[in-house]
């Protein structure tokens, strides 16, 4: 498979688990539950467009798809780690939701200069 294919793949399998994490949180959770759920979701579904955005953008060139990748790893890293803390009442993880949040901005930050080099 290609790289852009690859993140592609990656971006929807993201997408597909952000949308089972919202609905869970929508029907299935307690309040304080619903909203780390909620917020975890919703960015990890908005890195998933990113990322498949990112893979598509044919004159984005390595940049892009490096962005893509750091956008979806990030979104999933902060996902995950919220869904920790949230359903496994795993407080530590808490501290791993930052480095989510680290690698969507260095993925925002990759293509603002895969843009600025096209």
């Amino acid at each position: 498979m290609s790289p852009s294919r690859n993140l592609i793949v990656f971006a929807a399998l993201n997408g597909a688990l952000a949308v089972a994490l919202g609905a869970f949180a929508a029907h299935g959770a307690g309040p304080q539950v619903k909203t780390l759920l909620s917020t975890g979701a919703h960015y990890q579904l908005a890195h998933a467009v990113f990322a498949v955005a990112s893979a598509l953008w044919i004159g984005g060139g390595r940049w892009a798809r490096i962005a893509g990748w750091l956008g979806a790893a990030g979104g999933l890293v902060f996902s995950l780690a919220l869904a920790f803390v949230a359903l496994l009442s795993l407080p530590v993880m808490g501290a791993v939701a930052p480095i989510g949040g680290l690698l969507m901005i260095a993925g925002w930050l990759c293509l603002a200069f895969a843009a600025f080099r096209s």
